[in-house]
């Protein structure tokens, strides 16, 4: 029977599970959305393990998520890449969706970049662009659905971390910087504030216009939790939404979301994610200190 709960032994046994597998100390990790997992591809002495040999992982379900942990170098800098990850509406339990992250903390990773496929309720976003995520809005937690719900691990961190400060203020500026030395076409990065939902439904059109309403510019199904853990541990964080499709906003529109229209998209315009993602790799480096 799968464990819904997990103590810090058992993210110590995944640990060394790891360390000896691989003598790689990745310093920065980054989580692959949906059609997102090309990035792995990528890495330079890659060193792949499926997450069903892993002691304690999950296994992503999810047509687009490959269900690979994968080390290597990604433009010099050591990483490790979840190629797909885990959601509430597989009937993971948050624990277990945010699991990966705290064995990155215990591997060294001082950075996590998070990336996702998402709707855009923004009417300035355009399928394809790319949203620098600047805050996020959890849902989920309102009524109680947090991963740090229960007893706490001192050993990871606070009890109440702050989160007004969860997307690196200075790692956010270091993306705009990057973006305006690049080739894309449009001059400036999008930024804006993702907001998370359980799914595995794609929203209502009332649903839509009330995220709009709360302030959200992209809406997704993930992300979120591991953010949480992540900061909880320590960890900086930066993280970017692929549009791969515009939310139903009008109730006479003959459109409909799905997730074949999502996973094109996601391939069509991963690739200046993916490129975008290399470059900054060439300046993320190890921080002077974390605030929790």
């Amino acid at each position: 029977m799968e464990k819904d709960e997990y103590t810090y032994e058992d993210y110590q046994e995944t640990f060394n599970w790891l360390k000896r597998k691989t003598t790689l100390q990745p310093k920065v990790a980054v989580i692959c959305g949906s059609g997102l997992g090309g990035l792995a591809d990528k890495l330079t002495q890659p060193e792949v393990f499926y997450y069903k040999d892993i002691p304690n992982f999950p296994r992503s379900t999810v047509e687009g998520h490959a269900g690979c942990l994968v080390f290597g170098y990604l433009n010099g800098q050591s990483c490790v890449m979840m190629q797909g990850r885990f959601h509430m509406y597989e009937g993971y339990s948050l624990k277990k969706v945010t699991f990966p992250v705290r064995v990155f903390k215990l591997l060294g990773v001082h950075t996590l970049i998070v990336t996702n496929a998402a709707g855009g309720l923004n009417p300035n976003f355009e399928v394809g662009d790319i949203m620098l995520i600047r805050d996020h809005i959890n849902l989920p937690g309102f009524s109680g659905q947090n991963p740090l719900r229960g007893p706490n691990e001192e050993r990871f961190g606070t009890r109440f971390p702050a989160m007004s400060d969860a997307y690196d203020r200075n790692l956010r500026c270091l993306a705009r910087e990057t973006w305006r030395q690049m080739d894309f076409k449009k001059r400036e990065l999008q930024e804006g504030t993702y907001v998370m939902l359980a799914g595995p439904n794609f929203e209502t059109v009332a649903e839509c216009r009330l995220l709009q309403r709360l302030g959200a510019d992209a809406v997704g199904m993930s992300t979120v939790p591991e953010v949480i853990v992540a900061r909880h541990c320590g960890l900086r964080v930066f993280g970017f939404s692929l549009i791969t499709n515009k939310v139903i906003m009008d109730y006479d529109s003959l459109e409909t979301a799905n997730h074949q229209e999502v996973l094109e998209t996601g391939i069509n315009a991963a690739h200046k994610l993916e490129k975008f993602i290399f470059r900054l790799m060439e300046h993320v480096s190890k921080p002077e200190g974390i605030p929790h």
